[in-house]
């Protein structure tokens, strides 16, 4: 678990470390986190659950290639809850050129000591993050399909605001949400869920709007002193655990993920239903029929999408991984 002390990799770790699939959670991060890594080790420890609980700490001037041998050899998910948060005045490409940086080195480590585990970042601006790292992942000739940009959350709310507006119970609904994960990229698809299609038509874009605007809703509940930690670990750990059922051989788990894909020509990076199997992404599944709204929203998010996955790839073009 790379940001593994952070706001967002605390629940995670602990909803992780419950997990009976799990052997061994090892938890990552840097000296300069609020707690400790080896705080968060010793407390999850004590969880009566099958998981060892190990702690590796680095300094910000540590690259993870040379000191996280032990931490991820043997891997086989990496989940990676890290990078700053977009902050007033800072343009999407101030933060990519952070957070870019931070995901690398990460993902360099992972490269070299557990090239076939499957990594989900939880990265933002996620939409070119990934992008830029499967595109590295290329040049080492290794299998950018194990990179996956975690959307679960959209996928989570979706379905949430969707059982409340209806009064579906949360269980049977399953709202499918393609293309990204920002702002218009993110397109939930109400009309092929039968609870979603009860949503009365002078609904239907105001509730699209919601889901898109979740994350701006917990900042500002937050009062400024937060974003989606909570929720965001929950959507992680479903992705987690949907990842190590796939890769367990036990049955194919379908989950929305944003990976290198072909399912929309003009787009090599999109987020629809996938199905994990035991070597990770095993299968994309097409979009299928949209509706009207849904129809000329996808032309709006795709547009957004393919500007955000260029500039994932000129991040990439002049970066390699290094060892």
């Amino acid at each position: 678990m790379g940001g593994g002390a952070g706001g967002i990799g605390r629940p995670l770790c602990m909803l992780m470390a419950m997990n009976e699939l799990v052997s061994e959670l090892c938890v990552y991060d840097l000296d300069i986190a609020m707690v400790p890594a080896a705080g968060v080790a010793t407390d999850l420890s004590h969880i009566e659950k099958p998981a060892k609980v190990k702690a590796y700490t680095l300094t910000k001037d540590d690259k993870p290639v040379d000191k996280l041998e032990e931490c991820l050899t043997g891997c086989h998910l990496v989940l990676v809850p890290a990078g700053l948060p977009r902050k007033p005045g800072m343009t999407r490409a101030d933060l990519l050129g952070i957070n870019a940086g931070i995901a690398k080195g990460i993902v360099e480590a992972c490269a070299k000591y557990c090239p076939n585990a499957v990594l989900g970042l939880i990265v933002n601006p996620v939409n070119s993050v990934v992008s830029a790292m499967c595109e590295l992942y290329k040049k080492k000739g290794l299998d950018p399909k194990k990179i996956c940009g975690v959307t679960t959350l959209d996928v989570v709310r979706a379905n949430k605001f969707v059982s409340e507006l209806t009064e579906t119970p949360v269980n049977d609904v399953n709202i499918t949400v393609v293309c990204g994960h920002a702002g218009a990229t993110i397109l939930p698809l109400f009309s092929q869920d039968p609870a979603g299609q009860k949503i009365p038509a002078d609904k239907i874009a105001e509730m699209d709007k919601k889901v898109q605007d979740a994350g701006t809703e917990v900042v500002n509940a937050k009062g400024g002193k937060g974003s989606a930690t909570l929720s965001m670990a929950y959507a992680g750990a479903r992705f987690g655990s949907a990842v190590l059922k796939g890769l367990s051989g036990a049955e194919d788990v379908v989950e929305c993920a944003y990976v290198m894909s072909d399912v929309v020509p003009e787009c090599p990076y999109f987020s629809s239903k996938v199905a994990f199997g035991k070597d990770g992404v095993s299968k994309l599944y097409p979009v299928g029929t949209l509706s009207e709204h849904e129809t000329t929203r996808m032309a709006e998010a795709v547009a957004q999408l393919k500007d955000e996955i260029a500039a994932g790839l000129d991040y990439a073009k002049d970066q390699e991984l290094s060892f």
